[in-house]
């Protein structure tokens, strides 16, 4: 298991905050398999958590946190050695932006640099339903070598709560990131 993982974090303003905040208290304790977390907001990902969860997300997150626009963050660049990145949750127009290449943010050029360097891009998107220019956007950044890993729980582990809900989905993030976590897997007995 690599125990050095670089991992930059998106969160953009699509509903779901609780997804991000959640899989930032779950890399707190996982944090002996990462090296590294940077974390980047969106404007509108702050006015988001602060409308769901009534709280301010850069005062409970424990990680280096940048700008939207510093461009001088080591993650804009290859050489930085950044290997996955989660945009949690991803809005739409964040989405379509990496799809066509818009650099326009810190979040949007991360994307980028992922992508380019092939490594891991992980985005969550918690739009319900989705129209054919959500579905062709999702195709190319598949294409391109990104995981779409829709905001979708799931009830075989007979959840009990909203949280055991939204822990369906960041284990999911989790494991597809290559972070061993100890979650419910289909055929074995939850631990």
């Amino acid at each position: 298991m690599r125990k050095d993982h670089k991992i930059i974090i998106g969160v953009t303003g699509a509903s779901g905050a609780i997804y991000a905040k959640t899989l930032f208290e779950k890399l707190v304790t996982l944090k002996n398999q990462i090296e590294k977390i940077d974390v980047v907001f969106s404007d509108n990902a702050k006015e988001v958590w602060k409308y769901e969860l009534d709280t301010d997300p850069e005062q409970s997150i424990p990680f280096n946190i940048y700008k939207k626009n510093d461009f001088f963050a080591p993650f804009a660049s290859g050489s930085a050695g950044y290997d996955i990145m989660i945009i949690c949750p991803c809005s739409m127009g964040t989405l379509g932006r990496i799809a066509t290449g818009t650099s326009d943010n810190l979040i949007t050029r991360a994307s980028d640099v992922i992508l380019k360097e092939r490594k891991k891009l992980i985005l969550v998107p918690r739009e319900t339903p989705f129209n054919l220019i959500h579905i062709n956007n999702m195709k190319i950044i598949t294409e391109a070598g990104g995981i779409i890993c829709p905001a979708s729980p799931s009830f075989y582990n007979k959840p009990g709560s909203i949280e055991d809900l939204v822990d369906t989905v960041v284990d999911r993030i989790l494991q597809l990131a290559d972070i061993k976590t100890d979650s419910f897997k289909w055929g074995e007995t939850n631990n």
